[in-house]
């Protein structure tokens, strides 16, 4: 099965360009793009804008609404912060063959794009809880890992191409 014939989900903390980097594959892919954001309960994101972090219990429904969306169709992007290898476990468990692309960039980047974005509930003060609770994409984890070090179209020929290479 190639990339864009199975689930594919962008991963990594808030800010580090999930969104624009999954719309941007997804195009290419020809496949729908999903932000898991809109996925959050109305009383997770109230939480989150007071600047509190989820905890599992807030995030386990959420993910089941995300596994949701992964199991339905084949020719998906998701753009989903799947922090730990249990939470990455449990969109697995709902949709097998999903790949994971892992976007890491340096903490210092991520917290100027997350001052610099408007109008998103996750406010820059929870990004330290993120960036303490990230996993990274284990190698036993279909999917890959891509450095943010450049304008959003040349990642998305990056990952297009590491994941045809990926047995993906």
């Amino acid at each position: 099965m190639r990339a864009g014939e199975r689930p594919l989900v962008v991963m990594g903390v808030s800010g580090v360009g999930k969104t624009t980097v999954g719309e941007g594959l997804a195009r290419r892919l020809e496949a729908r793009f999903v932000d898991a954001d809109d996925l959050h309960s109305p009383e997770s994101i109230a939480k989150m804008r007071a600047g509190v972090a989820l905890v599992d219990e807030d995030r386990l429904p959420w993910l089941d609404r995300v596994g949701g969306v992964l199991a339905g169709e084949a020719r998906v992007v998701v753009a989903c912060s799947a922090l730990k290898r249990s939470y990455r476990d449990r969109l697995r468990a709902a949709a097998p063959a999903t790949m994971f692309v892992h976007l890491e960039a340096a903490p210092d980047r991520v917290v100027r794009q997350v001052e610099e974005r408007a109008g998103h509930f996750m406010p820059p003060g929870l990004l330290r809880s993120q960036i303490a609770t990230l996993e990274p994409l284990d190698g036993d984890e279909s999917g890959v890992r891509v450095v943010v070090d450049a304008e959003p179209e040349v990642l998305v020929g990056r990952i297009e191409k590491a994941l045809s290479g990926s047995g993906g």
